[in-house]
């Protein structure tokens, strides 16, 4: 990570590396208009991608960490998106209820979460989808992406070890299993919808709210 010093913007590597298969994955779920929440930010730079890629949708950033809050107002300042784009929400998936007005839940067509779950206790899961079933109509969708453990396919050796250094510096974080993910969305009332295989041993997962 490192901050640009010219603004407020932060650089995570990995969203250059992921954000156009992202983006393909999305192109089958995004709706013609509406709004799509984006849980856990991060430096905002998927944000404005995105944002960019579907112009027709509005695409409403969150952060709990308040210095990505900037770093997302700065990239959105800085792609000149500031007419288009609301400023990011702080949303900690566990605080309940989430800061979304009646407007915005009316306008909410998604839920898009990138690189969360594996960097947060287990607990962050369960709470997103308790909560995002708070504001999702029926057939919308949650989409999750990143390294996920599967039963019927062995993992790559890169993920085991990318397990083992997230719980040496947090032992509630780790590589989830998309079995038990699968099983809190069925226990708040969402089908699993796709499994996409991605690059670099990461998957989108959709799920729609039945």
């Amino acid at each position: 990570m490192n901050k640009n010093n010219a603004d407020k913007r932060l650089n995570f590597p990995a969203t250059l590396r992921n954000r156009d298969s992202i983006a393909f994955a999305l192109s089958n779920y995004i709706p013609n208009n509406g709004l799509i929440l984006e849980i856990a930010s991060g430096s905002g730079e998927h944000g404005v991608f995105l944002q960019n890629c579907f112009p027709s949708i509005i695409w409403q950033t969150s952060d709990p960490d308040p210095t990505h809050r900037i770093s997302i107002s700065s990239w959105i300042s800085h792609q000149g998106l500031s007419s288009i784009m609301p400023e990011p929400l702080d949303i900690d998936v566990e605080k309940s209820p989430w800061p979304i007005t009646k407007k915005q839940q009316n306008l909410l067509k998604g839920i898009v979460c990138i690189n969360m779950i594996h960097i947060s206790p287990w607990s962050c899961t369960q709470a997103l989808f308790t909560e995002s079933k708070r504001y999702l109509s029926q057939n919308h969708f949650l989409m999750l992406y990143g390294p996920f453990l599967r039963s019927e396919i062995k993992t790559s050796e890169s993920n085991l070890n990318f397990d083992q250094l997230l719980k040496s510096k947090n032992p509630l974080w780790g590589i989830r299993h998309l079995d038990r993910v699968n099983d809190i969305a069925l226990e708040n009332g969402f089908s699993h919808n796709k499994t996409i295989d991605m690059p670099a041993n990461n998957l989108s997962v959709i799920y729609r709210l039945n």
